[in-house]
């Protein structure tokens, strides 16, 4: 069944109330919020690439607070281990039974704090989780709950010590994005405010977490065309045969893009897709997932042009006006 045009209005109104409240906590930051509620209702996870202090962990926290849901932060060191993620089974001696202890990865929002500063070992443990939100241990399966959002974290000047991480794991962040230093007179707020050292305690919540899942089913009846999915698949084609690319938009790339654009459409009010939708998210979206030739890398390429410059050359079907 299709979204009506009721409850996209609806979806939108909410949206908008969902992203002001963030914004109370995470000043100056609107378009970043209204991302990271984007992937949050299409299920998908969101890596930032950020200097220290920038408020991502605010962000985590205002998020939580403003849907009423659990967070944890995760600091990734080249010592954590899979369990002190997922979690660990441990024998009860008084009940003579094994018992599983949940790791942090068993809330709602989590903030996985310089993610590529684990090892590859640890970092695999986040695969099966992030992609199917369930945690598999000792052959037993558990589910994450909705809703379930990884945000991550690594620094893109501080290099030392880090492990890159892999396509596989790139491929499982539905968005790719930066929050950055806020302007002028945010900044000016963010002073005249120091006494409050955490925003989010003082937000309220503005729905639950069941409303959340709510949400994300609806936003997955938004209508989108059979044009518009072709023309996604011919930016995908076009990704992958680009002589500056060894790899372009995986299938999960593109499927990717079709949850994050009809929650998108559902923010703005409309419960159909338009080609704008895709256009606008493209960056965000895809860029992380290519992997660029290195001598095309060398001789200044780089994914963000690429991208544009595929955007321009594949004509994008004429826009419909309603579903």
């Amino acid at each position: 069944m299709t979204m009506t045009i009721e409850q996209a209005e609806w979806f939108a109104d909410t949206f908008e109330k969902l992203v002001a409240n963030v914004g109370q906590a995470v000043l100056g930051k609107e378009h970043v919020i209204r991302l990271t509620f984007t992937a949050m209702l299409a299920e998908g996870h969101v890596l930032f690439e950020d200097a220290p202090g920038t408020g991502k962990t605010s962000l985590a926290r205002a998020l939580a607070a403003t849907v009423q849901g659990s967070n944890n932060r995760i600091q990734f060191t080249p010592d954590l281990l899979p369990s002190d993620v997922t979690g660990v089974t441990i024998y009860d001696q008084k009940t003579q039974k094994f018992e599983f202890h949940k790791g942090p990865i068993f809330n709602n929002i989590v903030l996985a704090d310089e993610i590529n500063r684990a090892s590859p070992k640890t970092q695999s443990a986040l695969l099966e989780v992030m992609e199917e939100s369930r945690v598999t241990v000792d052959g037993v399966t558990y589910s994450a709950g909705r809703p379930f959002m990884v945000l991550a974290t690594q620094n893109p000047i501080e290099q030392a010590g880090t492990y890159r991480l892999p396509e596989a794991q790139l491929d499982r962040f539905l968005i790719k994005t930066s929050i950055g230093y806020p302007d002028h007179a945010s900044t000016v707020r963010l002073l005249g405010g120091s006494s409050l050292r955490d925003r989010s305690k003082e937000l309220s919540a503005v729905i639950t977490t069941q409303a959340v899942a709510d949400m994300a089913d609806l936003a997955a009846t938004a209508h989108i065309d059979t044009a518009v999915l072709e023309y996604i698949s011919r930016l995908c084609e076009e990704t992958r045969t680009a002589p500056e690319t060894r790899l372009g938009v995986s299938v999960r790339g593109a499927l990717a893009m079709v949850r994050a654009a009809k929650v998108w459409a559902a923010s703005q009010g409309r419960n159909f897709v338009l080609p704008d939708d895709i256009k606008e998210l493209a960056a965000v979206v895809w860029t992380h997932r290519f992997v660029m030739d290195p001598e095309a890398e060398f001789s200044g390429a780089t994914a963000e042009a690429v991208l544009t410059r595929i955007l321009a050359d594949v004509a994008a079907p004429q826009q419909r006006t309603n579903a």
